[in-house]
């Protein structure tokens, strides 16, 4: 529970908490083990095979450097993400731990082999270099960009802790033992960070990794070759691989003095761990303080000024060893200047070269990086021992060698100034080529640096429209008033995405009379999101209330629902009599019409908190058009409305899939009120009102209780669905073959049902985008994959109980049963009648004649009847609707829970023989699916000639283009040789149908080509 609350002070959000809580532990301990080895190795090295030959490791460093690069790119093409990490981290414990064995070896038996040590470095400093490439590339890929945001401090800040721990623990160790001794305690932690870094592995990477079918191509790699072939001609480029080079190239520099000068002033071993032990921890203490205003610093200044600055010190730090080299304040200066370099190259320079490569295209960026990182990696390693053996090889002084690194520093400074520049010029040059908002984000940076803004400035100038509507974006974040005169100009610009980027960019908070006539002529501009921002900007000119309320009054009246709803928004901002009276007259009006106009409404109401047209808003929830519909119980459940709850579960069944999300979020919406009516209503709820419901807890309950109350429940559900599972199979054995298929159909939506709420509930208690991921996997057509996901469910992803047994539950409903006997079926089908499920009971109804069993009587759906005289007993209910609809080519291919709503909607009429169902030329509303009778087609060929083009069946639908369409029918169509039957389907519904449920709109398409292929070889009979 602290480590809870310690987690929310630092501005954690509850999804953050078991990834901090897992991962933190694996950087302070890697912190501690990397601070450890890294001083171990280094005094050891120094002390016992000398500093002088310290550049020659580094030149052999650099030469293994490619090698290493290409074997680990090889391991990644073998092995799977996970397995690579694994592989990875085992392959750095066992190089310290058999360099802990040996160094142990060495100081138990006596003995030393001088050559060990080189071999020691380079390992060892692989090691270093690859734990700190491992531990950030596996945050990385376990956080989304924004979770990054929030996390990478707090990794930062167990890592630096674990350096100040390191620091203080090489202190005590070196009172009573050696640098060996401290190199092997840090083995010892690598190894006991592995059980929970293996465990993020498994609970995190290794559902992410799954593979998922994707349509996106593969990124053309960018050779080295080709990367430093562009370098050559690219002075942008050049200068940032010069820059990623000789910064490494002067820490080497002045980490090579600091152990020289230390080494003099603490021959032994142990005085020279302690104090480099001592330097660790003020670095890293220091390293634990900058983070509290590191991000606010790069805000401020941007990536190119901290280079530009880190330049700087760079200069300064070498100039004061090259004066004080010599004297007796060597130590504390070179330290200083270390502990400075080291900071500003880690925790500053390595983020800010990151951003010169978002100017390049997207799908070359990753490319570019890398192969830049190597160039650089390698060139920086040769520089830096190159000035290494300036003094080891060819025996410079140390004040002529301070000297050189100060001219060096130089001319980083020089190259950073001049990166500065051309980093503003390549990120205007790249505005076609990369994304808009890659493009805002890099030049964020640059929001306060006049230089930027003129160049930014210079783009509204440019002639292609994407520049600058940038430009206006980026200087509609500065929100400067000055910019005003510029930006009322380009209000007559004659593209549409101009005008209103320049009026969204102004700020008109104090703008004048002029100003304001000016942006209150797009209140009549022809388009329609124009006079919507119009609107918007003379809300905000509150200072000249008066002659807005005239503009916006107008706007009450406008053509476009959205210009209303945002008029409306514009006058309650004003807060006075006369503004609300007139808004709530115009929202009356709206709400009583029921139309498509509230579906632009209903968001103001909820964002406004107007609780007084409640009663209006719910009224369009049963009454109002289908969208309306939609938007009026998103809006109810902003306001908080708990009262529908029980009306809205009542419903649910019937809801189409657009309107079961949209109910499960105002539930959501709704926060805590909504928990005590949910609940009571989870033990009686259907399949798929119980998914609502849970899918609403899983997010409202705290995980203490959705641990010990929903899981239970879900965990009742989804054993229930094997005795469902036996339905299809009883009624095959009774003969109701189609009964049987659409009990099968209804399991498969059931199980999708149980299934969904029981994601919903691993979401709560796990990770959310894990179990999104595996989630999508085990839907995947690759069985592979499939496999895959379903091993990983069972490994215990949130409750191992619920994952454990979605598992057997997936694996016993591939296995066959069957039954024997028509008694052992009836037996099995008992349970349906009086299921939860509706459709179960009307299933199961449809097959047992009424005397089998005791049970309720079951409640059929009957729906209205049309035209002629029909007896109750001819009605359809839904169960026949559906088994007919299923026979229909256009809906074969839908599940029951679609066919149902296509059911629900439909009209059962009757025709008497020659009735007309459509007429010629005039205006049809629906679309018929003829269940009995037959149906003539005639039409008026162009030469005045009519005729007969078809006769339909039962089966085929007629109608569906001009329902859909609003057009006038172009043939008429009745009833031939006696009464026709027909299920009537309104446009506007099958229109929401066709929305939500591409397939019955391509079955309708389908029929649609039919009829015209029909038509045109019968114009042409009826022609000839």
């Amino acid at each position: 529970m602290k480590a809870v609350q310690l987690l929310r002070a630092i501005n954690s959000r509850p999804e953050d908490y078991r990834k901090l809580l897992m991962m933190a532990p694996v950087f302070f301990i890697c912190g501690i083990a990397e601070t450890l080895n890294y001083n171990g190795f280094m005094a050891l090295f120094n002390q016992r095979f000398g500093s002088d030959y310290l550049s020659y490791v580094y030149v052999i460093e650099a030469i293994l450097l490619p090698l290493e690069a290409w074997l680990l790119s090889w391991l990644a093409g073998k092995l799977s993400k996970p397995q690579l990490m694994r592989v990875m981290f085992g392959t750095m414990i066992g190089i310290v731990v058999v360099n802990s064995i040996i160094l142990m070896s060495f100081e138990s038996f006596g003995v030393e082999f001088k050559w060990f040590y080189p071999v020691m470095f380079i390992l060892s400093n692989f090691v270093v270099r690859q734990q700190t490439i491992l531990l950030w590339g596996l945050a990385v890929d376990l956080c989304s960009t924004q979770q990054a945001k929030r996390l990478m401090p707090v990794f930062i800040g167990a890592t630096t802790l674990g350096g100040i721990t390191a620091g203080l623990l090489a202190q005590l160790i070196s009172l009573v033992f050696g640098p060996a001794v401290i190199y092997a305690v840090g083995a010892v932690f690598l190894l006991v960070s592995w059980g929970n870094y293996n465990k993020v592995i498994t609970q995190y990477l290794v559902p992410l990794s799954l593979k998922i079918e994707s349509d996106r191509e593969e990124e053309e790699m960018v050779s080295t070759g080709t990367v430093f072939k562009h370098a050559l001609r690219s002075p942008f480029l050049l200068i940032v691989i010069l820059i990623m080079s000789l910064m490494p190239a002067l820490y080497f520099l002045i980490e090579y003095e600091l152990l020289i000068v230390t080494k003099d002033s603490y021959p032994d071993e142990q005085s020279f761990s302690r104090y480099f032990g001592m330097i660790t921890m003020v670095l890293y203490i220091l390293a634990f303080l900058l983070q509290i205003v590191s991000g606010k610093l790069m805000a401020r200044f941007g990536a190119s000024k901290m280079l530009t600055a880190i330049a700087a010190v760079n200069i300064i730090s070498f100039a004061a060893a090259s004066i004080f080299i010599g004297g007796a304040a060597a130590l504390p200066f070179i330290s200083g200047g270390y502990i400075l370099i080291y900071l500003l190259y880690y925790y500053w320079a390595e983020p800010a070269y990151q951003l010169f490569f978002k100017t390049l295209p997207l799908t070359q960026r990753d490319s570019y990086r890398y192969a830049a990182q190597g160039i650089a990696a390698s060139a920086g390693i040769l520089i830096g021992a190159g000035l290494l053996f300036l003094h080891s090889g060819l025996r410079l002084s140390w004040t002529a060698l301070s000297i050189v690194g100060f001219g060096v520093a130089l001319l980083l400074f020089v190259l950073a100034w001049l990166g500065r520049r051309h980093y503003m010029n390549e990120l205007v040059n790249s505005v076609q080529s990369i994304g808009e908002q890659d493009f805002a984000e890099s030049f964020e940076e640059f929001v306060g640096n006049s230089a930027a803004m003129t160049e930014v400035r210079r783009l509204l100038q440019h002639k292609d429209d994407t520049a600058r509507e940038i430009a206006l974006q980026l200087i509609g974040r500065m929100q400067d008033p000055r910019d005003a005169e510029e930006l009322l100009a380009m209000m007559d610009d004659p593209s549409p995405r101009i005008r209103v980027a320049a009026v969204r960019a102004m700020n008109l908070e104090n703008a004048d009379l002029v100003a304001m006539a000016k942006v209150a002529a797009f209140l009549e501009d022809p388009d329609d999101e124009m006079r919507a921002e119009g609107v918007r900007q003379i809300a905000r000119m509150k200072h000249l209330e008066h002659h807005a309320f005239y503009f916006l009054r107008q706007k009450l009246l406008d053509r476009h629902p959205s210009v209303v709803a945002e008029a409306v928004k514009a006058m309650y901002s004003f807060n006075n009599e006369p503004s609300i009276e007139a808004c709530s007259e115009v929202i009356d009006r709206i709400l009583d019409q029921g139309d498509e106009t509230s579906v632009y409404l209903c968001p103001v109401i909820s964002e406004l908190g107007l609780h007084t047209f409640i009663p209006k808003v719910e009224r369009l929830v049963w009454e109002g058009h289908p969208a309306s519909r939609v938007a009026a119980i998103e809006c109810l459940g902003k306001l908080g409305y708990i009262e529908i709850i029980p009306k809205l579960l009542e419903k649910l069944p019937l809801m189409d899939q657009e309107m079961l999300r949209t109910t499960t979020q105002s539930f959501i919406h709704m926060g805590s009120a909504a928990i005590e009516p949910l609940m009571a209503s989870l033990p009686e709820a259907s399949a798929k009102r119980w998914k609502a419901t849970v899918s609403a807890l899983a997010v409202l309950l705290p995980e203490e209780q959705v641990r010990t109350t929903l899981i239970e429940d879900v965990l009742v559900r989804i054993s229930q669905l094997n005795v469902a599972a036996k339905f299809s199979i009883a009624l095959k054995q009774l003969g109701k073959e189609e009964l049987a298929a659409l009990a099968e159909l209804r399991y498969k939506e059931v199980c999708a049902f149980i299934f969904d709420g029981a994601w919903s509930v691993l979401a709560a208690l796990a990770d959310e985008q894990v179990v999104d991921t595996i989630k999508r996997a085990v839907d995947n057509p690759d069985e592979e994959i499939r496999s895959n996901a379903w091993e990983v469910l069972a490994e215990g992803i949130g409750d191992r109980r619920l994952s454990q047994l979605m598992v057997s539950t997936h694996e016993e409903s591939d296995e066959d049963g069957e039954v024997n006997d028509d008694e052992t079926a009836i037996a099995m089908l008992e349970p349906a009648l009086t299921s939860r499920d509706d459709w179960w009971r009307e299933i199961a109804s449809g097959a047992l004649p009424v005397g089998e069993s005791d049970h309720a009587a079951i409640s059929n759906t009957a729906v209205e009847g049309g035209q002629g005289n029909m007896g109750d007993q001819q009605m359809m209910t839904r169960l026949n609707k559906v088994v007919f609809l299923r026979q229909v080519p256009y809906f074969a291919d839908l599940s029951l829970e679609e066919l149902g709503l296509i059911a629900n909607i439909s009209v059962e009429q009757l025709y008497p023989d020659d009735a007309p169902l459509l007429q010629r030329g005039i205006p049809n509303p629906a679309m018929y699916v003829i269940v009995e009778g037959n149906v003539e087609l005639t039409s008026v060929s162009a030469a005045g000639w009519e005729g007969t083009i078809g006769v339909l069946g039962t089966g085929d639908v007629c109608g569906e283009t001009s329902a859909l369409d609003g057009t006038a029918s172009s043939v008429t169509a009745q009833s031939l040789l006696g009464e026709v039957r027909v299920l009537k389907l309104a446009g506007d519904q099958v229109e929401r149908l066709i929305r939500l449920y591409p397939e019955i709109g391509i079955g309708l398409l389908r029929a649609s080509f039919a009829r015209i292929r029909l038509l045109e070889e019968m114009m042409m009979r009826i022609d000839s």
